[in-house]
């Protein structure tokens, strides 16, 4: 008899961060909450050719042009979507409308409450807003910058912010 220790993972279990410090100094990474899509897509760039002397096509990925569609019910006194909502209501443009997200597998967590995390650089293009009745909802694409870095995140306090930590690396940089 065999027992399968396998559990599935839930949405939820893996979760973002933005840097709501646009000054400088250290970065805050604070949860993004209100979402009610964050979708990732990879959209891998491909090289593909058939030689004469073989029957089948190769195929072979050459790069990434990564997106993630967002939607958000746009909350008060929240700073990821006072920043997200700035730059869509004032049409912030070239680095105006970056913005630093680390993403945080919470199933992956160790011994020592570290878990695996990647960080990225976004431009946010806005796409609409005010859509239902219920609620002001704004929506748009984070489209990759910069490559990924990865690294792991600790939280002091239940994983509403993190402090991230490149891999590699002996400092962290707080949130």
């Amino acid at each position: 008899m065999t027992t399968d220790t396998s559990r599935i993972i839930t949405r939820a279990q893996r979760v973002a961060f933005m840097n709501t410090n646009k000054e400088e100094g250290a970065p805050k990474f604070e949860r993004m909450t209100g979402f009610t899509t964050m979708t990732t897509s990879k959209e891998p760039k491909e090289y593909a050719r058939q030689y004469v002397d073989e029957n089948t096509e190769r195929s072979d990925v050459v790069g990434y042009a990564p997106s993630t569609e967002f939607a958000y019910d746009r909350h008060t006194n929240t700073p990821v979507h006072d920043i997200l909502s700035e730059i869509h209501d004032k049409e912030r443009l070239g680095n105006d409308a970056h913005v630093e997200i680390i993403s945080v597998d919470l199933f992956a967590e160790d011994e020592e409450k570290k878990c695996p995390a990647i960080k990225r650089t976004y431009a946010v293009v806005p796409d609409a807003d005010g859509d239902g009745t219920d609620a002001m909802v704004y929506s748009g694409t984070f489209r990759a910058v910069s490559g990924i870095e990865e690294g792991y995140a600790t939280s002091a306090d239940g994983w509403k912010t993190v402090e991230y930590t490149a891999k590699g690396s002996t400092g962290q940089q707080n949130g």
